[in-house]
């Protein structure tokens, strides 16, 4: 068992005792401002593009109508502060999941990577990651995946330490949560062939 597991196991399984008020408390939460279905599944890509199943706290209201319109102020709280994310420690314990590593996105993405930012699923993808504490979702897409695949070239113990360290303060900043003009990020297009050449620059450079 590498030593990345092992901080992963030390910290989620505690976590699910410690934060299990939280976890009936935001269900319950969820079960009455959205109604039946706490939980929100979706398959997800994980290492090398494998498949698994995605656990998060249900933030939308089913039926029609755009993601905005669907959105209530009870699911932007939750995703405002990180707590639709809870559930994730369960994929974690499981070993679908790190900690810390690349959001793990849609499906329907896989295809439309280049083979650089397809780099980023050579590691587990994380509850939270290199992206996350440098602007979230407020990047654009080819500077997301510039600095996962950054994080995958430079990962360490001591790395992961210092992006959970400053997750927390991002997650009280509530800094980052979506792009303007979207509940989130828009939906991933590809990125152009000049695009990647100027996206790969900036990831050889290094990021702050």
């Amino acid at each position: 068992m590498t030593a990345k597991r092992l901080l992963d196991l030390a910290l989620a399984l505690p976590g699910f005792v410690l934060l299990s008020p939280v976890f009936v408390l935001t269900a319950l939460a969820v079960r009455l401002a959205l109604g039946p279905g706490v939980l929100f599944r979706q398959q997800r890509p994980g290492l090398h593009g494998k498949p698994f199943r995605i656990l998060k706290f249900r933030t939308m209201r089913d039926g029609p109508g755009t993601d905005a319109e669907r959105l209530p102020a009870f699911g932007r709280f939750l995703r405002s502060t990180s707590l639709d994310e809870l559930p994730e420690l369960w994929n974690v314990v499981r070993g679908d999941m790190s900690l810390v590593g690349p959001r793990p996105l849609m499906m329907s993405y896989l295809p439309l990577y280049s083979p650089e930012q397809a780099r980023r699923h050579e590691v587990l993808p994380g509850i939270t990651g290199w992206a996350q504490i440098n602007g979230r979702n407020a990047i654009s897409w080819e500077q997301r995946f510039a600095l996962d695949v950054w994080y995958v070239d430079n990962r360490s113990l001591w790395l992961d330490l210092r992006i959970l360290a400053r997750t927390v303060l991002a997650v009280l900043r509530r800094q980052g949560i979506s792009a303007i003009g979207d509940v989130s990020m828009p939906e991933f297009q590809g990125t152009p062939p000049h695009e990647r050449g100027e996206a790969a620059h900036e990831r050889a450079e290094g990021p702050p």
